[in-house]
């Protein structure tokens, strides 16, 4: 799993990971009939998260989360990638690092100070895109 995977996962909880993907389409049906799919059943839940009620996963408010966790008190989650992923139990060291801003886009990490307010502020937002409530001073 990636990085931010186990971030996101931390936060939102495995239920709201990344949907299912859509079934197959099988082209020897007949126009606008469905095959025998539990998806299309009578009575499936309907969204992407299996949730019901459309798919609307409830919005999760990050920063009361983060500050609700066991050590948030003594742990800078708000500006330190470091201490945020230490709070979620993810291994924080330099090669951990290095992956996730792989992961969030950026090749030439070094683990400079400015590198890891980058890495930071890319997590928020990858946060706020899975639909978590993130303020506003901790995004771009």
């Amino acid at each position: 799993m990636s990085i931010f995977g186990k971030i996101r996962d931390a936060i939102f909880g495995k239920a709201h990971a990344t949907p299912a993907p859509a079934p197959a389409i099988d082209t020897t049906q007949a126009p606008g009939t469905h095959a025998a799919d539990p998806a299309h059943a009578p009575g499936a839940p309907v969204g992407g998260y299996g949730r019901g009620g459309g798919g609307s996963a409830p919005v999760i408010d990050i920063e009361n989360h983060l500050d609700s966790m066991p050590g948030a008190d003594h742990l800078n989650w708000r500006t330190s990638i470091v201490d945020l992923m230490k709070l979620l139990g993810i291994d924080s060291d330099y090669e951990s690092r290095k992956a996730l801003a792989q992961e969030m886009g950026r090749a030439d990490y070094s683990g400079s100070a400015e590198d890891n307010v980058w890495l930071h502020r890319q997590v928020m937002a990858g946060l706020s895109s899975h639909g978590g409530k993130v303020p506003a001073e901790f995004l771009d």
